[in-house]
């Protein structure tokens, strides 16, 4: 089976219950890491630290992690977060809803000055969509403009048209759609019925009947069979009442499900029961991401045994939790049934009321009024009733030790025997936790066991024979140390010539003008593409920090500082390959115009002989560098390609400079194993740094 890259609208639907525990937490900070992966953090009086996920990538996703299975901060916020926090830092978190049966979630957020939603779009390309209380799009990961719908900024947010949903139909809703089909029952439950195909193939498994069937020959005891499976599946989920499993295969995740699934068992996979679905989820997706195809190592110490210890000591002590859980759960639903027995005529003589009321036609609102009088004239009887739900026909009870839901209509013992069977299935569900929890402390042992065998090994490996040093393929490490020391340059554009120069390029009129005031040394050259509009480009002779002299440049330098400020100027803008360039010394650029001129801001005067160059063509390389340092870079292919771990060409085209960022980010997340070094280093917005102005493409699309 492929593991599960993207939450089920069965997943969501079990999810959402749980995430609307967390309402009335606080938000305190917006975080979004490349372009997909949006981290709320929040704060509980009772639950301390929140920590909510929602991925739109790869994979799919929206739940509250563990704090250590966060990524730290970025360093610099990009604006999308920028605006997260302006909007909902302070507010309280209102709860969740899921949009039908679609992978869609809509969180909402209050504070006294503004409402805001934030849609979470898992299906797809997926999206985050932040709108204010009428549902007009304040910012949006991804511009969506479909004939169907439009999600943009300053648009009203359309949801997709809402599919069938199979948690809240009736029997003949459910048959009108399977016979709606032209295929057969598992591929008919997966498409038209929305379920997908584990799930479909699990109604199928429960329902006892041949997935194959062809519709055509189905008869209703086959639609009846597979109705009564989906209503067992279901009742679960909508109340709440799931028993989440993690499973997996060969010690590597493959799924995680709010209830247990024979299609699952069937295939060997080994289960872990878990307290919470969410808990279960954050496991899976966090175990994804960090499991490689092959065995983790740690540089050169050999396999990665104390990562493996700590998972299933996690996962052991999440188990005891459950079975901490079970046993509250069982003790308090087997008190209540000795409760009723306890006080069997009290309680009778509220069920006999009740029923007396209804046989003669008493509406509920009068019974209930009835038993608030009895309450305020001291009867026990009376004072024991909490309230009456007309709906479905019950009334909760306290007999001082807490409440009781009855059925009036079935009698005392009928209901102690639901409460006592309700104990019984508990207990069973926490042998279950058990037998889980002793499996995971064998595969604990064994981790241990092996790493003592490899510790007791001679583990001296020979030298290379011809003494030469590996590379390192950063691309395939599972975890990429970061090593980032921000510098004060990377304000302005920026990259390295091949023989080690600076070159620094203003970003606009007022970078322009700084550059030449405070950056620009004697000894320093003064480039400038021959178009209207281009940046100033300096090639720093020395390093900022080192006094001024005079340095012989090598002509290769010269050449791209040529091609970093052609390519970064109108030229690329207009969709044009080449351009000319000039190159003058420090002393011959002025502020000072000729007597009865003007100059604009960032503008200069140059006065003498310009060396060109002519044709000069344009090109952007943008890549990552791993060593000595992890950051972004670019600038001249020449220099930036032979410094990097990998990199992408970009030539004039059609994509925007935001949206060829995203195409670039997305590309380097695929080429590393180590997805979260590319969030933390390579956002999307630092990425957009280095892209020309103007339409890019990739030259290899």
């Amino acid at each position: 089976m492929d593991k599960k890259r993207a939450m089920t609208s069965v997943d969501l639907a079990a999810l959402v219950g749980e995430l609307r525990e967390y309402t009335g937490a606080v938000v305190d900070k917006a975080y979004l890491y490349g372009d997909d992966f949006v981290r709320l953090k929040m704060r509980d009086y009772d639950r301390g630290r929140i920590e909510l996920v929602i991925e739109t990538g790869d994979p799919k996703r929206a739940h509250v992690a563990v704090p250590e299975y966060v990524p730290d901060a970025p360093g610099r916020p990009p604006n999308f977060a920028m605006m997260l926090r302006n909007r909902i830092a302070g507010a309280n978190f209102e709860g969740v809803e899921q949009y039908g049966f679609d992978r869609i979630l809509t969180f909402r957020f209050e504070r006294e000055d503004a409402t805001t939603l934030i849609v979470a779009e898992l299906f797809g390309d997926g999206n985050v969509a932040v709108m204010n209380e009428d549902r007009e799009v304040i910012d949006c990961l991804d511009t969506v403009r479909l004939t169907s719908r439009t999600v943009a900024p300053g648009s009203q947010y359309d949801y997709p048209d809402e599919r069938f949903s199979p948690l809240d139909c009736d029997y003949e809703a459910f048959a009108a759609k399977m016979a709606q089909s032209d295929t057969d029952l598992v591929r008919t439950l997966a498409t038209q019925l929305n379920f997908g195909g584990l799930y479909a193939e699990e109604l199928c498994t429960r329902a006892g009947v041949e997935k194959t069937v062809d519709i055509a020959e189905a008869t209703e005891a086959h639609y009846e069979a597979l109705f009564g499976a989906l209503e067992r599946l279901r009742e679960p989920i909508l109340e709440g009442r799931t028993e989440p499993r993690l499973y997996e295969d060969d010690e590597r995740v493959v799924d995680a499900t709010p209830l247990p699934l024979e299609e699952h068992e069937a295939a060997g996979y080994v289960a872990t029961a878990f307290e919470s679905f969410n808990g279960a989820i954050d496991e899976y997706f966090h175990r994804l991401e960090t499991e490689s195809d092959e065995p983790k190592a740690t540089g050169d110490d050999g396999p990665d045994f104390q990562s493996e210890i700590e998972k299933y000591e996690r996962i052991i002590e999440q188990q005891e939790g459950a079975i901490e859980a079970y046993d509250e759960q069982a003790d308090e639903e087997q008190q209540k049934a000795e409760s009723l027995y306890g006080n069997y005529d009290l309680v009778d003589e509220i069920c006999s009321t009740i029923r007396g009321a209804r046989d003669e036609g008493v509406p509920w609102d009068e019974i209930e009024a009835t038993f608030e009088t009895g309450a305020e004239q001291g009867i026990e009887a009376a004072e024991a009733v909490v309230s009456i739900a007309a709906a479905e026909g019950t009334v909760t009870i306290d007999l001082g030790e807490g409440h009781i839901e009855l059925d009036p209509f079935v009698g005392v013992e009928k209901n102690a025997d639901r409460l006592y069977t309700e104990a019984k299935r508990v207990r069973e569900k926490k042998e279950g936790a058990q037998a889980a929890i002793e499996d995971t402390r064998e595969n604990l042992a064994d981790v241990k066991r092996r790493r003592e065998e490899w510790e007791n090994e001679d583990g001296d490996e020979e030298p290379d024979d011809d003494g030469e040093a590996f590379e390192t393929d950063y691309t395939a490490m599972a975890s990429v140390p970061v090593r980032y020391d921000e510098k004060w340059f990377e304000r302005f554009r920026w990259f390295r010539t091949s023989d080690g120069f600076l070159v620094l390029g203003g970003r606009n009129a007022d970078q322009n003008e700084e550059l030449v005031k405070k950056y620009m040394d004697p000894s320093d050259r003064f480039f400038h593409a021959q178009a209207h509009g281009a940046p100033v480009t300096i090639l720093k002779a020395t390093e900022p920090d080192e006094p001024a002299r005079d340095v012989d440049i090598p002509d290769r330098s010269k050449r791209e500082a040529a091609q970093f400020a052609v390519s970064y100027s109108s030229v690329w803008k207009d969709g044009k390959f080449e351009g000319d360039v000039y190159e003058v010394g420090a002393d011959q650029v002025s502020k000072t115009p000729e007597s009865g001129e003007y100059i604009e801001k960032g503008s200069f005067v140059i006065r003498g002989d310009r060396e060109y160059y002519r044709d000069v063509a344009v090109g952007v390389a943008v890549g990552i560098t791993c060593e000595p340092d992890t950051r972004v870079v670019g600038g001249p292919p020449s220099a930036i390609e032979p410094i990097t771990e990998t990199s992408i060409r970009l030539e004039p085209g059609q994509y925007a400079q935001n949206d060829i960022a995203k195409r670039l980010y997305r590309t380097f997340r695929e080429r590393f194993e180590d997805t979260s070094f590319v969030r933390k280093i390579a956002s999307a917005d630092r990425i957009q740094e280095f892209c020309p102005p103007g339409g890019s493409r990739m030259i290899d699309e």
